[in-house]
């Protein structure tokens, strides 16, 4: 071991020693900077180079030598490299040997020092032979300098290879122990393999030799296993009872199937026959398998009709203060409304049910109702479970119905007890006052209806199990067509029930063959004996005394006898109902045998439609889809209703609660909450009705659109036009006719007139640029007005109560106009039931028409459904609104010019000769201008602001040429009063500047301006601007500027000295005479 091998010792072989490919030679002293540029060179000719031998492959190379791995050196490369650098920084001063550590310390020395100074030798391309020829080179390009240095490299290494040895030589021995240890276990092995298959080849041969003996063991030992097996299957069979028992109380049907089932396969084995002692377990097991089957059929029916308690969370109470869509959405949002479609959607019936939950089976009551119909089918009476189903679903119906009944009437107590008492007053005339009636029958309907959609729900899961083990066992169609048609019938009965419960509460009582289902013919004899109602039941067994001591006794009897035979048959909540409501409360027999909670009556429609059409709609999402029950044909059954009741009913339904609007004291009157609909305030009545009338089109919008119906909404619009247009007559009548005999107050005759009217709608829509010349054109045909037509105190729409009211009709209509609108659509499913078809059959209303089975939300918009003809006359409602509307704007336009004319009419006298200077404006100034604001805060709080600018825009210049025209009247002036005249017209220009910012009276104020300024003043103006006098539409005219200069002189006139009097009369006439040239 302390020998190297041959081939690793130095000059032994010129390849044997290329432990990786390479060879060098040399010592580490003799190694500096300018050896390795020498070095170098031959590593990057031989990488230009191809070809070589390269490195060695493992395979290649001899197995004798040793291999020193390279990766020893990478594993540990951050350490080696700080080694090298010391290493390499001491190699210039270190002697030959002894540089390196001992061992592996001493080999990774050096294979670093390779890495660094010989790598090129280490490249898979290097060759060998060359190498060793440019060692042996002693020329400028040979390495023969370097041939020392690479013998004492190999000699080091050598060495390192031998310190290796040494320190591993124990390992080594101890590999040669292991070696012979398990080659000596291979050896026993081969021993113990070689007798065994010695063993086998005997057992053979023994085998194969014929002993009579054996055979008579075998048999007897066979016969004895067949005793112990029975005996076995009789202790099996001696503990069914208990487990069946025990799995029927726990609910485990599907085990207490199999256990049955695996009873019965083993004690009608044939063996088991002639068992006289199996004879009571045989009859037992028979029993149970029908008994088994009536318990899984009551469970069943249990869960379908929401007996059961653990169904109670599949359906909800009303609440009291529940609205009409909180159904369908409650129903769309909650995980009542979801747990149907999530156990379809997970439902797998292609593989049988596995009864391995640990859970209650019964929590789950579709999982639970999957685990009773496959273990019917376990029991191969599925087909009796559907007939049975079928068989019980009128009567069982009829208990929910009942039950719900019974509970409403138990849950209102008092309002029955109130409602009979007002049973025999005057009806209300609106259904939406009767609060009991709407309480009793929305509580009613609602309960019922969510009762009837779980129980829906419980019938299409039943369908779907069904459905999926027929496809599953491969069922003919003719058996699975029968196992499926359970839902169909069930929507059949639906059917009925809605009919009954519709006729029942909307038949008045001239409506008995509704109620009745027979109607007397009205051509029959007045003495024929009347067919009776089968409808109608001629007794209840809910009638006999339930609390009898014989009836009791019985029945304590029979439930004992079913629990000692079939356990878990009857129980306490199998029991019927007891019916504790005595027919003697009911307000009136009904055509389904149910009582009446409230008086049949056209007024429960409001309450019975909006939750069966709600419930239909809510129908259609769990009728399967493979069911023979066509979605178009689901009210269809509402066909008879709706021609010969709901039409009728619906017209006078909507009659009356639009009367009702109409005729309410606050229907006209501010609505509190009119920020709910509308920016600015609006009459109460007109959001009452357009919440009815969306109401109306909501509930159209879920029938066929039918312009029967579409026509009734029509015709009550057209109706409200009317009433709102006599409520705008009746506020802009007079108490008496003037003069002339008008009736209207003057704004309103003014806004009805052709050319003030014109003028005013121009005004409105008028541009900028346009509008002072319209505006002068309204001054000019108002004042003519009420110059032909003088104006008084009946002629003003001043009271803060007219004026409100007006505004808020102007926003009421312009707001409804706005809305109905909306509401207009043309719609492509239209028909007319009203008009004959080319058949001159009657077109037949369809309620399937519906585009989407989904309620209505609150995001989808509401639409009156209309076609062209229709659309015509829904047009003309609205072109009503709109010009009733436009003719308030305009009286309110006029209203206010018609005050401020009015005011200044009574106002501005005849005679101004004061003796005295006042300081304050005549009172009646003082007032205009208090009706003016008061005006004005009244149309800034009801108008839009886009519309008040057209109301108040314009008054100034009005003002001022009323003003003109009226000061040219003053027959007598003096200073004293031109300067009361100056401080009203400036009260008055101040107190517009309010309502108008540029609000000026320059023309008026300029009558006194000249007036002060004397009559020279007068004359030099005419001369300056000739025949306008500066004044437009010539409302300054030669007449009025005389009339100006009269009173200027008027003083002087009546001066008591005659020689004042005739020089002011002298001056005057040549000054009248120069006017008159000036202004010709």
């Amino acid at each position: 071991m302390s020998r190297l091998p041959g081939p690793l010792r130095a000059g032994a072989n010129s390849s044997g020693s290329y432990t990786n490919g390479h060879h060098n030679t040399g010592t580490y002293a003799q190694y500096d900077g300018a050896d390795d540029d020498g070095s170098r060179r031959p590593s990057a000719e031989r990488r230009r180079r191809p070809g070589g031998y390269g490195g060695l492959a493992p395979d290649e190379r001899d197995e004798d030598a040793p291999h020193v791995v390279r990766p020893t050196s990478l594993e540990r490369r951050g350490e080696s490299r700080r080694r090298s650098r010391d290493g390499s920084s001491r190699s210039g001063s270190r002697p030959g040997a002894g540089g390196f550590g001992a061992g592996s310390q001493q080999m990774e020395d050096i294979l670093q020092y390779i890495k660094d100074n010989w790598d090129f030798m280490t490249n898979e391309k290097c060759v060998p032979v060359e190498v060793a020829l440019k060692l042996m080179d002693s020329s400028s390009l040979g390495l023969a300098s370097q041939n020392a240095r690479f013998q004492n490299t190999h000699q080091e290494l050598q060495r390192a290879l031998k310190s290796i040895v040494n320190e591993h030589h124990q390992g080594f021995n101890s590999s040669i122990g292991t070696f012979h240890k398990i080659q000596s276990s291979l050896q026993q092995s081969q021993h113990r393999v070689r007798a065994l298959k010695d063993s086998l080849a005997q057992a053979k041969t023994h085998l194969s030799t014929t002993k009579p003996e054996l055979k008579e063991l075998a048999t007897a030992s066979q016969n004895y296993d067949e005793m112990i097996q029975v005996l076995s299957t009789i202790e099996q069979l001696q503990l069914v009872p208990d487990k069946l028992e025990a799995r029927i109380s726990e609910k485990r049907f599907l085990t207490a199937v199999d256990i049955l089932q695996d009873a019965l396969r083993m004690i009608r084995k044939s063996e088991m026959e002639n068992i006289g002692a199996l004879s009571d377990l045989r009859i037992y097991l028979s029993n149970q398998e029908h008994s088994l089957t009536d318990i899984l059929i009551e469970e069943l029916h249990n869960h379908l009709y929401l007996k059961s308690p653990y169904c109670e969370d599949r359906w909800k109470v009303y609440a009291q203060n529940q609205s009409k869509g909180e159904l369908s959405e409650r129903a769309q949002t909650d995980i009542r409304g979801r747990l149907m479609y999530h156990f379809l959607d997970g439902l797998d019936t292609s593989e049988p049910m596995a009864d391995n939950s640990p859970r209650n089976p019964e929590a789950d009551t579709f999982q639970y109702i999957r685990l009773i119909v496959e273990s019917l089918n376990k029991m191969n009476r599925l087909d009796i479970a559907v007939d049975t189903i079928e068989q019980r679903l009128p009567v069982e119906l009829f208990k929910v119905v009942e039950r719900s009944n019974n509970e409403v009437a138990q849950r209102h107590p008092s309002m029955l007890r109130a409602y009979a008492a007002r049973k025999g007053g005057k009806s209300n005339s609106g259904i939406d006052s009767d609060d009991l009636r709407t309480a009793l029958l929305n509580d009613l309907l609602w309960t019922l209806y969510a009762r009837f959609e779980a129980i829906a729900e419980s019938h299409r899961v039943v369908h779907d199990i069904v459905s999926g083990i027929v496809r599953r066992e491969g069922i003919r169609e003719s058996s699975s067509a029968t196992l499926t048609r359970g839902f169909k019938e069930l929507w059949k009965l639906y059917q009925s029930e809605i009919r009954s419960l519709l006729h029942d509460y909307l038949a008045t009582d001239g409506d008995l063959s509704y109620r009745g289902g027979q109607g007397q013919s009205s051509g029959g004899s007045a003495f024929s004996r009347a067919p009776r109602d089968r409808n109608k039941r001629m007794f209840k067994l809910t009638d006999v005394d339930t609390k009898s001591t014989e009836l009791t006794t019985e029945r304590e009897d029979l439930e004992f006898i079913l629990k000692s035979s079939v356990p878990g048959l009857v129980s306490d909540s199998k029991r019927p109902d007891d019916m504790s409501t005595s027919d003697s409360t009911n307000l009136d027999g009904s055509a389904t045998g149910h009582k009446l909670l409230v008086q049949p009556s056209v007024f429960n429609m409001g309450i019975l439609l909006p939750p069966s059409l709600e419930f239909l709609n809510r129908l259609k999402e769990v009728v399967p889809p493979n069911s023979d029950i066509v979605m178009s044909t689901l009210t269809s059954f509402l066909d008879d209703f709706l021609v010969n009741v709901f039409h009728p009913q619906l017209d006078e339904t909507l009659i009356e609660l639009c009367a009702q609007t109409f005729i309410e004291l606050d229907a006209f009157q501010e609505d509190h909450q009119w920020t709910q609909h509308s920016k600015k305030p609006i009459f109460k009545g007109t959001a009452k009705f357009f919440t009815l009338i969306t109401a109306f089109c909501k509930m159209l919008d879920n029938l066929p659109h039918d312009q029967a119906f579409s026509q009734l909404i029509i015709t009550q619009m057209t109706t409200y036009a009317a009433k709102c247009n006599g409520w705008y007559k009746a506020l802009v009548s007079r108490g008496h006719a003037n003069v002339n005999g008008r009736r209207v107050k003057a704004p309103a005759a003014f806004a009805e007139s052709g050319e003030i009217a014109e003028a005013i709608s121009s005004l409105f829509q008028a541009d900028p640029k346009q509008a002072p010349e319209v505006l002068d054109k309204e001054i000019s045909l108002l004042l003519a007005g009420v110059e032909n037509d003088p104006l008084d105190e009946a002629d003003l729409i001043r009271e803060k109560k007219s004026v409100t009211s007006l505004c808020l009709l102007y926003t009421s209509m312009k707001w409804l106009a706005t809305k109905i609108a909306q509401l207009r659509h043309i719609s492509d499913r239209t028909s007319d039931s009203t008009r004959p078809e080319p058949s001159g059959q009657r077109h037949n209303r369809r309620w399937t028409l519906l585009t989407s089975a989904e309620p209505r939300t609150d995001g989808v918009p509401v639409y009156l459904p209309l076609n062209q003809e229709t659309a015509a006359d829904f047009d003309a409602v609205l072109r009503n609104y709109q010009t009733l509307s436009a003719a308030v704007l305009r009286t309110l336009h006029l209203s206010i010019r018609t005050t401020i004319l009015h005011s200044l009419t009574t106002s501005i006298k005849r005679t101004y000769t004061l003796d005295a200077l006042l300081d304050n404006p005549d009172p009646a100034i003082l007032a205009l201008n208090t009706s003016l604001v008061s005006f004005d805060t009244i149309i800034t709080t009801y108008i839009p602001p886009p519309q008040h600018p057209l109301i108040t825009t314009g008054l100034a210049p009005l003002m001022d040429a009323y003003l003109l025209h009226l000061s040219s009247r003053i027959t007598s002036l003096n200073p004293n009063g031109a300067k009361l005249m100056q401080l009203n017209i400036l009260v008055l220009q101040q107190n517009l500047k309010n309502i108008e910012p540029d609000a000026e009276l320059p023309y008026a104020a300029l009558f006194f301006d000249l007036y002060t300024e004397g009559p020279d003043a007068i004359v030099a103006r005419a001369k300056r601007y000739g025949k306008t006098f500066g004044v437009p539409q010539e409302r300054f005219g030669q007449a009025a500027v005389e009339g100006l200069l009269r009173l200027t002189y008027g003083e002087r006139l009546r001066d008591e000295r005659r020689e004042v009097g005739v020089q002011a009369k002298r001056a005057m006439d040549g000054q009248l005479l120069e006017v008159s040239e000036y202004m010709y």
